[in-house]
């Protein structure tokens, strides 16, 4: 009876819509069904009794011929219904928008046209028409398509020009046609430009890289003799991992999937890659960023004092997550929060280092856990010895470990991916170097503790002072000696025994605490100092609702 009902209203509904009312109504139920061809019916029917188009009904026309042309069946009609209903929207002075512009600019691609394509994104000008990275990607593609490169490089000129930030899939086809063509410069250029953009290259990024050092240009360029001396100058200068000055050697170039072992060194070649330098200024914006933020979200004066007690007590090498440690795979039916894994996280981290690391959790986890005696002494240790930082009622403790683990420049012991809505905030590049440099996941199998320190190397596109290549291929990887590299080197220094590969494995995960905060500080010569350093003095934790 009730769906009865509501068929009758539908029914009345649709009696009551004027004709203008009816083709929005049906072209909107074609739009979500993506029924081109039911749409296109609709708009010559519209057509025949001359009702009033807008903007909206036309563009929702053009995204659906744009989007049909995946459909050899279809495609050819796809684009040419699509460029006469553009036809009629500018000959009937109706402005055509962002999203006009996109989709009639797909079209044009699609029909071979990278010309008109490009011609449509610089009209935009006149329109007052902000154009986006999909807006560019049309004629950018088409262009490199047909190998008409230099075409290819005005667009992304004019993209840098306006402010548009190119992406992987972008610099990767710019990459491809600058091989096919002969360039060698642009496809030094473009190596960089993907390394820059991002850390690990997808697959068809890589089979592109790949094939140009295949190619019998690739082993012509290059120099024979260098100034070493300003290579090491310029690899220094950008912070390690590339120096930017050109092809390096001559010759045939070998290019291998390899792995990267625990040391940090190629397993087909030998070559030790290098963890790449933050930049300290950077990373102090980057602080800045997290605070002005935080404040924004918490109680301002909350976090101003946990940012002055963190100012006097910037001694910690490793900040805590409290709450992920002792969650960890307790959803069970006698599951909780465990502080027996919160306490062998913070006694590794102490047997390392002789450092008492900083645990931060939220007041009302720790009111709860001290409800148990037996959780009692250990609380009232930590707090004693400055090993526990409670944030106040109603905070979001993310934002106090995180500012905590960038301001102090040390490791985050969290599983957390830092993938949600707080940490878009801060965008994709820098956030995600600082946390492949600094982040400890950590494993409990059959209740035994396994920190999981950072790589001692850099994930990211690898240029060498010698002159060559290693990039990393994207793809999930819970162990980093299994990460797939391409090993892009010249004959000469091709002379790593490949038994290194099949011993990398066997290598212990685990290394000293110390090693990790003395290669992310540059510096490997207080290695002995640090290990064998005597526990340092804390103050007390502030007392008023942070312990």
């Amino acid at each position: 009876m009730e769906n009865s009902n509501q068929t009758n209203q539908s029914k009345k509904r649709k009696k009551t819509l004027n004709l203008e009312g009816q083709f929005m109504y049906d072209l909107g139920t074609c739009s979500k069904s993506n029924d081109l061809a039911g749409a296109l019916s609709l708009y010559e029917k519209a057509i025949s009794q001359n009702l009033r188009l807008n903007h909206n009904h036309l563009n929702t026309l053009l995204y659906l011929c744009s989007n049909s042309l995946h459909d050899l069946a279809s495609k050819d009609s796809a684009i040419e219904k699509g460029f006469g209903i553009y036809e009629r929207m500018i000959a009937n002075n109706i402005n055509p928008t962002e999203a006009t512009i996109t989709a009639v600019a797909r079209l044009a691609a699609a029909n071979g046209d990278g010309d008109f394509a490009f011609e449509l994104v610089k009209s935009m000008g006149k329109y007052k028409i902000v154009p986006r990275l999909r807006t560019f990607d049309p004629a950018l593609f088409a262009f490199c398509e047909k190998l008409e490169a230099e075409k290819a490089y005005e667009v992304e000129e004019l993209m840098v020009s306006m402010g548009i930030h190119l992406e992987e899939p972008e610099f990767a086809v710019l990459l491809k046609v600058s091989s096919e063509v002969g360039r060698e410069d642009k496809v030094y250029l473009y190596l960089h430009k993907v390394r820059n953009c991002t850390r690990c290259v997808s697959l068809v990024t890589g089979e592109i890289i790949e094939s140009w050092f295949n190619k019998g240009l690739a082993s012509e360029v290059g120099v024979s003799e260098w100034d070493e001396n300003g290579i090491k100058d310029a690899m220094l200068k950008n912070g390690g991992g590339w120096h930017g000055q050109g092809w390096l050697g001559k010759g045939k170039w070998v290019v291998s999937k390899s792995n990267i072992n625990l040391e940090g060194c190629c397993c087909s070649c030998g070559e030790r890659l290098v963890c790449v330098d933050i930049d300290r200024a950077e990373t102090e914006k980057f602080a800045e960023s997290v605070a002005s933020l935080a404040t924004k979200r918490e109680a301002k004066s909350d976090f101003r004092v946990f940012q002055e007690w963190l100012d006097n007590h910037s001694g910690y090498e490793a900040i805590v997550d409290g709450a992920n440690v002792s969650l960890y795979q307790q959803n069970f039916a006698d599951g909780g929060f465990s502080i027996s894994q919160l306490e062998a996280v913070v006694k590794d981290l102490y047997d390392r280092s002789g450092k008492w690391p900083l645990v931060i959790m939220h007041n009302k986890r720790v009111s709860s856990l001290m409800d148990n005696p037996s959780n009692l002494k250990i609380l009232e240790d930590w707090k004693n010895q400055g090993t526990l930082y409670t944030t106040p009622n109603g905070s979001n403790d993310d934002w106090y470990w995180l500012y905590a683990a960038v301001k102090l420049k040390c490791l985050l012991v969290t599983n957390d991916e830092m993938r949600d809505h707080i940490f878009e905030l801060f965008g994709s590049n820098f956030f995600l170097k600082w946390k492949e440099r600094h982040r400890v996941r950590f494993t409990f199998l059959k209740n035994n503790l396994r920190l999981l320190m950072p790589p001692s190397y850099s994930l990211v596109i690898q240029e060498s002072e010698k002159g060559s290549w290693h990039v990393p291929i994207d793809g999930e990887c819970n162990d980093e000696l299994l990460r797939t590299w391409l090993c892009i080197t010249r004959p000469r220094l091709h002379d790593y025994s490949s038994e290194v590969l099949k011993s990398s494995h066997s290598l212990v995960l685990d290394r000293p605490f110390s090693n990790h905060m003395s290669t992310m500080n540059g510096s490997h010569n207080n290695e002995s100092k640090a290990l064998s350093g005597k526990r340092k003095s804390r103050s007390p934790s502030p007392s008023k609702g942070h312990p």
